[in-house]
């Protein structure tokens, strides 16, 4: 069994909408960009963890979609892994392959996912996000709501239902899990006193992060008043705290102490934990369970972390996570946002990308990008977003929906080299 695992190149492309750029495309260039940044060959990746999740529903790519990809792009013949985990798919391709080296197995391998989730047909978009829940309860559960409320989106009060229906008709709808935010937000308002305002501050702060991030898909600025001003997706979401749709890839190889000894670096980046749980029917604590864990291989807590990526594909999941993962109290996650505290010269960075509210969401790339920006953080390398000198980062990322939490949970600790 290997001592450790390190990460020894990372790679992301610039997050977008690329009608014209195949997953093929999208892998080769995060993959000929992951070589690069560790100085390898392909001949030197021993095994690899394909991540994605829409392929098949767009082209009807199933199966066999990384040797598909990884093929067309010179890596064939070794051990190829197809992960599919909902938006988790990129971490869990990253903990498939920590497993692999820390068992001894391999010393050198590739964590690599790449997503085209924009598509024209706005509907069918939209309606792929419905298979990252039990779609049988889903669709049971919408159709009753709209029985009983008269088309009402889910979990909306009388007062929001005219106003959700106009943008729905006007927007062409959105995905049914900023519906499960909202209501997540709602309750955690009427239970905490959180506000709207609050989860401008973390919507702001994401978008003028991205503007330091030139892979971000979106790099321009927002103030808390064009956030809140901005269109209701789902009360109290608006457009400007929700993740955009977009396409895009990233990669990271991993290898052993052994091979970090024959290829020295400076570079490398330690991996002190690397935890994937799943989620439960019968309670929510899918997040606190897997952060415990990931605390305890580490040997660290909270209070240890120097900056931080977690899943915020709403203002309110950066909000919810910032509790779970214990940087702050229950109930105080919009409090401790509003103090500065998550801000880039704050007491923890949270999001320096921008996140998935900005730096985007390409789902089966998602969990790799936030392993590409910490590992860019550790190594000190981000430029004008670079936060002051960190030494242990974390990164949380959740995928699907089971029961009232995610269904997939991986937690990863990197500590500078």
């Amino acid at each position: 069994m290997s001592d450790h695992a390190y990460i020894i190149g990372v790679s992301m492309n610039k997050f977008g909408k690329y009608l014209d750029r195949s997953i093929k495309c999208l892998t080769g260039g995060a993959f000929r960009q992951v070589l690069k940044d560790c100085d390898l060959e392909r001949k030197d990746i021993e095994a690899a963890w394909f991540s994605n999740t829409g392929w098949g529903m767009s082209d009807f790519q199933h199966c066999i979609r990384g040797q598909v990809a990884l093929s067309a792009n010179g890596l064939d013949k070794i051990p190829i892994t197809n992960v599919e985990n909902a938006c988790a798919s990129g971490s869990t391709a990253l903990h498939g392959a920590w497993t692999a080296v820390k068992a001894g197995l391999y010393d050198c391998v590739l964590a690599i996912g790449a997503e085209k989730v924009y598509s024209e047909d706005r509907a069918l978009m939209m309606k792929g996000f419905l298979s990252g829940t039990d779609v049988e309860v889903t669709t049971k559960y919408i159709e009753a709501m709209k029985k009983k409320h008269k088309e009402k989106a889910p979990g909306l009060k009388e007062s929001e239902v005219k106003e959700s229906g106009k943008n729905k008709e006007k927007k062409g709808g959105h995905s049914v899990f900023m519906d499960f935010y909202a209501q997540g937000a709602r309750e955690h308002m009427k239970k905490f006193g959180s506000t709207q305002r609050q989860l401008a501050v973390i919507a702001a702060k994401a978008h003028n992060n991205s503007t330091l991030n030139p892979l971000a898909q979106y790099t321009f600025s927002q103030t808390v008043k064009q956030v809140l001003a901005d269109y209701e997706v789902a009360y109290p979401l608006t457009r400007g705290m929700c993740s955009p749709v977009g396409d895009g890839a990233a990669a990271a190889v991993i290898c052993s102490e052994k091979f970090l000894k024959q290829h020295p670096s400076d570079r490398a980046v330690k991996i002190r934990a690397s935890v994937l749980k799943s989620g439960s029917w019968m309670e929510n604590t899918v997040t606190e369970r897997a952060a415990q864990t990931a605390y305890d291989g580490a040997g660290l807590g909270p209070g240890d972390i120097h900056v931080a990526e977690v899943h915020d594909a709403t203002a309110f999941g950066e909000l919810y996570q910032t509790e779970k993962l214990g940087f702050c109290p229950e109930g105080e996650g919009g409090v401790f946002a509003e103090s500065g505290a998550t801000a880039l010269d704050g007491k923890l960075p949270l999001n320096p990308s921008g996140g998935l509210l900005s730096r985007g969401h390409p789902i089966g790339a998602s969990g790799l990008a936030q392993i590409y920006e910490l590992v860019t953080q550790l190594r000190e390398e981000a430029g004008k977003r670079q936060v002051k000198t960190p030494a242990i980062a974390l990164a949380e990322n959740g995928g699907g929906t089971i029961g009232f939490g995610e269904a997939a949970m991986c937690i990863h600790i990197l500590e500078k080299k």
